[in-house]
């Protein structure tokens, strides 16, 4: 089959986020004088995993969870430290934490030179572009579209349509979308008419309603999907 067109995740796709999440909510919890963060890391992922499925139903923005999950946060912990500040410590954390999966980076080099690249994520911009920057990766994409810039997240169809605008509208038979989630990037790259790839680490079962059109357990699979 083959593509020239392919659209990246980025969370749990190509970035080991859990680990940037846990980086970042340490130095959080430093500054708010809790010893031991993994007390209560736990509770905010619920309430971050909540929040940013609300984010998929355009229910919130992400600018909005960026700081309301600290807002849900703050009295479990007794934080001395406002909403405001807790949010923007834990942006400077998220920025300056977490590595690409291993193989991503070669994975990238092998694809640009074959087909076009997008990157399209649910994420905070400011997070998101200092990510992109540490880790040099505006090189290899065409565009780079993230929902806090654009007002709209997956899986929307209004951020593909932003995300085809921007990449110069190539036909929709050659594009493939790549991500972890199924009811984000799978979701939203059928729900737009074009090829999905489920990147399944983990095994997981796709349950009723996802049909992805490749399943992939690890990133080095994608270039035999893509390059056909």
């Amino acid at each position: 089959m083959g593509y020239s067109t392919v659209l990246l995740d980025f969370d749990y796709t190509l970035l080991d986020s859990d680990a940037s999440s846990r980086a970042a909510f340490g130095n959080l919890m430093a500054a708010c004088g809790v010893g031991d963060p993994t007390e209560h890391l736990p509770g905010f992922e619920v309430i971050n995993t909540a929040l940013w499925r609300q984010v998929e139903r355009h229910e919130l923005t992400p600018d909005e969870v960026h700081v309301l999950r600290f807002e849900l946060l703050s009295p479990k912990i007794g934080s001395p430290l406002s909403p405001q500040e807790m949010a923007d410590i834990y942006s400077e954390g998220m920025g300056a934490n977490g590595e690409l999966y291993p193989g991503a980076l070669e994975l990238l080099d092998t694809l640009a030179g074959r087909a076009s690249l997008a990157m399209v994520t649910n994420g905070v911009g400011a997070i998101q572009r200092a990510r992109v920057a540490r880790l040099d990766l505006g090189q290899y994409f065409d565009a780079i579209v993230i929902s806090g810039e654009v007002g709209t997240a997956k899986p929307g169809r209004e951020i593909f349509d932003i995300t085809f605008d921007r990449i110069g509208r190539p036909s929709k038979a050659d594009a493939l979308m790549v991500g972890d989630s199924l009811s984000s990037d799978i979701r939203g790259g059928s729900e737009f008419n074009i090829d999905t790839c489920w990147y399944n680490p983990h095994g997981a079962s796709a349950g009723p309603g996802a049909s992805p059109t490749h399943v992939i357990p690890s990133l080095q699979d994608l270039s035999s999907v893509v390059i056909d």
